[in-house]
């Protein structure tokens, strides 16, 4: 994920931010939640929704012991004598779904999420030796990477995705334009793709609050991979064509409720940040493959200007990949003759 400028027209109604272990009520009946993360990205934001009997949670933070602690001293404090209702999962990266299992399990509470979401972390979590197949391989060394770095990100950059704690054997599918009914409040499911294949959002219209997930952040962009596995997809296009969407049929003055950073207003706004600094991307990858064909691993340092370790690397390659993918659908670059093994782009 990288930083993008903000304009004047976004703004930000919550000066403060709950700390650890701690709540704070954005709305009535909805509380705002932060669980701390290992990684430059150092935290998501969990929300309860209150129903009867207690709170309906979105998203749950990674599957790791400091999380479970975290979780153990809201329901010690503030959350003190509220049960867990439901688990409500955007999608499947395990800072979101990664204490699933455990929660279900420990509050005997059903999970919510779309299907493709449930089954893609499924398939992870039931066979997370597939992350070092030869595929993977394959699709990191034939864009340039060399052998050394291919080995660190699909051994250090990988190990991101096994922080799950699993799964529960059966979960509620959610699917876009039903009705979810939550402490009085009626939300209409929506879709998103691009970050993730079918991430979930929630928008009520009576109260005029759209809880985004990932796909539209306040601050930063969302990350966007082609993965090994569909290594022609385009998620940057199913992205951008999300986010036209939201713009559509979407109040700009939604409250906004995002997975990361802060609650604000000015979705519209955002929206053609968002979009604007993608474009921007591409045009710095058109104008690198002028003179000479390149690589998606020499393209890398184009649009990620600091130096990456293994994590960020395996994002950053990726994301890299999402944008020539699309370039190459828009027919702003074109793959060239490979040489030495390796796939290398041009400029039409």
């Amino acid at each position: 994920m990288s930083d993008l400028q903000k304009i004047p027209a976004i703004t930000f109604p919550y000066p403060d931010i709950p700390g650890p272990s701690q709540t704070l009520e954005i709305a009535p009946g909805i509380l705002w939640v932060r669980m701390v993360l290992p990684f430059r990205l150092n935290h998501v934001n969990v929300y309860l929704l209150e129903e009867a009997g207690g709170y309906a949670v979105v998203d749950t933070g990674l599957g790791n012991t400091s999380t479970i602690e975290a979780w153990k001293a809201l329901l010690d404090g503030p959350l003190q004598g509220k049960k867990i209702t439901r688990l409500i999962a955007t999608h499947c990266h395990p800072d979101h779904v990664g204490l699933a299992g455990w929660m279900a399990e420990t509050f005997n509470t059903p999970l919510f999420m779309s299907m493709t979401e449930y089954l893609l972390c499924l398939s992870l979590h039931k066979d997370p030796g597939s992350l070092a197949a030869d595929h993977y391989k394959h699709f990191y060394a034939s864009n340039g990477l060399d052998a050394e770095t291919v080995k660190l990100v699909m051994t250090q950059g990988h190990g991101y995705l096994r922080i799950v704690t699993g799964l529960p054997a059966t979960f509620t599918r959610l699917i876009a334009g039903e009705t979810l009914d939550i402490g009085g409040r009626h939300f209409e499911v929506l879709t998103g793709g691009g970050h993730s294949p079918e991430q979930i959002m929630l928008y009520c219209d009576a109260d005029n609050i759209l809880l985004s997930a990932d796909q539209v952040l306040s601050k930063i962009s969302p990350n966007i991979s082609v993965s090994a596995v569909d290594p022609h997809g385009d998620p940057l296009g199913i992205f951008l064509r999300s986010l036209r969407n939201l713009k559509r049929d979407m109040p700009h003055n939604v409250l906004v409720l995002p997975g990361h950073g802060v609650p604000f207003f000015g979705l519209h706004n955002r929206v053609d940040e968002l979009i604007q600094h993608h474009e921007d991307r591409c045009g710095d990858l058109a104008r690198a493959c002028v003179d000479k064909p390149m690589s998606a691993a020499e393209l890398v340092p184009v649009i990620f200007h600091r130096e990456l370790d293994p994590h960020q690397m395996s994002f950053a390659f990726t994301e890299v990949m999402a944008h020539i993918n699309y370039m190459v659908r828009e027919r702003q670059l074109v793959w060239a003759e490979p040489m030495d093994g390796i796939q290398r782009l041009r400029t039409i």
